[in-house]
């Protein structure tokens, strides 16, 4: 700029001069200050990208966007710390000092601050970017990566302390697609799919449609049973078994519709958990393994990387995995075992079964098993049923508190009518108990028409106040699927005798019928316990049960075995009660008979016991074998 000389004094002309020099440097009046690019920096950089901002190097936006690319998913802030302008910036540039964070997980950032070189241009400033600008460890030729540390899943801990579900060898069956191409990859998916019994459309139709570098995941097995298939599926080509662990309990059947199983997440979970669940994520998928996947999973951890051009990997920064903690239960792993061996010696194709052991003195639930049958369903827990004569310990409850006595003689006739419904004894009952007997000797050979013809000694919610008396009824969340059953009133006649044996609108799962027995044992209404450390606030019954009644009742459940239709197990070792029952539910067949509900429970010591077998001949032919090797 040259000088003005309009006839103003010289020391005005020095001023201007001054100011001309400035503006030449900077490329005029309205030169931006280098703070206003630092500004436009950071929110560009916290956009995942260098966005609009001028390089000394316009390459460096294409390397720090695919750099940067692991990122992306990972919410990041940064800001402008300082900018360092020394007086002669306009010609050696100035420094912005930038503060970053990576929010890696809700609770954990990644802090720290870098530099980046300001330059003068004609117009105003360009960024000299470079990696260690990102950040302070990169350098040139550097990449980054974003890996996921997986957390070590909670074991399943049984009585005792015995661990029932952990990390268990495996081999993940399936199709390397590496090793084919072409017409070739359906070929191989469809014999691994013959070979591994699996839905042979869905399994080629996925190798299909996955990349070329896949491994398409088929089957997973023990590896106790996958030695079985391995010679005919390695003879397929790219077919490929991967080692790997899975939590596991001791074997497939234990306790599986209760426990329930861990896999990969599927699309609905991963949707629905807000973020805290990513496709290929192991979570409980059923059972506890769901309802505590929480708790068990953990939390997975994070890490930051870079691989230099030697191919050497460093942390740049860590978020460790936060491991799951284990689920503690009272499951008896021997008993489990031996229940579940029971409900076996029904055979192959046997009808749904469930068994369920409590121990009286403290409610621990030592075993819940399911039979074959039940097709994965935990109906030990949840089911639904009719609980025949088994119901006769709560109908001698209610008669006893209404002044009826063990010694006390009643009717026990073949067959009763209750307002033109027809009721009867089961089809073996022995002709010796028929007619005039005791009370104690009705409820041992389980005589219908006995107990129907005293139902008119209670009154409405008599029944009822018996059933929850001896944990029957009333529902507790116990951490876990439980029915309780009901005992609804009867608004007929025909209901309230119906009531009285087990049927009608009376319900109950084989779970409540161990808690009558358990009950029973106790001397109170019972509350099972399955998780130590869910705690339950139990409902107390309004009439709760008495020690003398308790003794009562035991001892009319001790004659069903001295004396009655449990007799086959008087030489079972310890001092057993029983109570056997058959229920008749469904339509009737082309003879016009009913199928029919085996049930039987027990007590011996400190052992509660109900067997359920969804169709049987009887209690005492069907659920009484079981139990009988249950006990033995």
């Amino acid at each position: 700029m040259r000088s003005l000389r309009l006839g103003i004094g010289f020391g005005m002309t020095i001023v201007l001069m001054g100011v001309g020099s400035a503006c030449s440097a900077l490329g005029g009046d309205d030169t931006e200050p280098p703070s206003r690019t630092a500004d436009e920096l950071a929110a560009a950089l916290s956009e995942h990208s260098l966005g609009e901002v001028p390089l000394t190097d316009e390459t460096d936006r294409a390397a720090f966007a695919e750099l940067v690319a692991p990122l992306g998913d990972v919410p990041v802030a940064v800001e402008v710390a300082s900018v360092d302008e020394p007086e002669d910036a306009a010609e050696s540039g100035a420094t912005a000092t930038l503060a970053w964070q990576w929010d890696l997980t809700d609770a954990d950032a990644w802090t720290y601050e870098t530099t980046v070189a300001l330059v003068p241009v004609e117009d105003g400033w360009q960024v000299d970017w470079t990696p260690e600008a990102l950040a302070p460890e990169l350098a040139d030729g550097d990449t980054l990566g974003l890996r996921t540390q997986k957390p070590q899943r909670g074991d399943v801990i049984g009585d005792g302390g015995a661990v029932l579900v952990t990390e268990r060898p495996v081999l993940r069956y399936g199709l390397d697609k590496t090793k084919v191409e072409g017409p070739q990859v359906a070929r191989s998916a469809r014999r691994i799919a013959r070979v591994l019994d699996v839905d042979e459309a869905s399994y080629v139709e996925r190798a299909e449609a996955m990349g070329p570098e896949a491994f398409v995941e088929a089957i997973v097995l023990r590896e106790d049973d996958a030695l079985e298939v391995l010679p005919e599926f390695r003879r397929i080509r790219g077919a490929l078994a991967v080692r790997d662990n899975m939590p596991l309990a001791p074997y497939r059947e234990f306790a599986a519709p209760l426990l329930g199983r861990v896999g990969p997440a599927t699309a609905e979970l991963v949707e629905g958990s807000g973020g805290r669940i990513a496709a290929g994520d192991e979570v409980g998928l059923s059972g506890l393994q769901a309802r505590y996947d929480e708790q068990l999973r953990g939390s997975a951890g994070t890490a930051v990387v870079a691989r230099d051009a030697d191919d050497e990997l460093r942390t740049l920064f860590e978020v460790p995995a936060t491991d799951g903690a284990d689920l503690v239960t009272t499951l008896d792993p021997v008993l489990q075992q031996r229940g579940e061996d029971a409900l076996a010696t029904l055979g192959e194709g046997a009808p749904a079964s469930a068994l369920v052991a409590i121990r009286p003195s403290d409610g621990a639930v030592l075993a819940v098993a399911n039979g074959t049958g039940g097709t994965g369903a935990d109906l030990a827990s949840t089911g639904h049923y009719a609980p025949g004569s088994t119901f006769k310990i709560v109908s001698a409850l209610a008669l006893l508190r209404s002044g009826l006595t063990v010694g006390d003689v009643v009717s026990c006739s073949q067959t009763t009518v209750v307002d033109g419904r027809s009721f009867k004894n089961y089809d073996d009952y022995p002709s010796s108990s028929l007619g005039e007997i005791t009370f104690t000797e009705a409820i041992a050979q389980s005589c219908n028409t006995a107990l129907i013809g005293n139902a008119d000694r209670l009154a409405s919610g008599d029944l009822a106040a018996a059933a929850q008396a001896l944990g029957l009824g009333t529902d507790h969340d116990l951490g876990f699927p439980v029915y309780f059953g009901q005992v609804p009133p009867p608004t007929t006649e025909t209901g309230a005798a119906a009531d009285m044996i087990g049927q009608g609108a009376v319900l109950a799962s084989p779970f409540a019928m161990a808690t009558v027995a358990a009950s029973v044992s106790a001397g109170r209404a019972v509350l099972p316990v399955l998780l130590p450390d869910h705690q339950v606030e139990q409902t107390p019954p309004e009439v709760p049960l008495t020690e003398a009644e308790a003794g009562t009742l035991r001892g009319l459940m001790r004659a069903v075995v001295t004396s009655g239709s449990g007799r086959f197990l008087l030489d079972v070792p310890g001092e057993v009660g029983a109570k056997t029952g058959t229920a008749e539910h469904g339509e009737p067949d082309a003879s016009g008979s009913l199928p029919t509900h085996a049930w039987m429970i027990a007590t011996r010591g400190d052992l509660a016991v109900a067997v359920f077998v969804e169709t049987g001949v009887s209690g005492s032919q069907t659920a009484g074998p079981v139990l009988e090797a249950f006990l033995r």
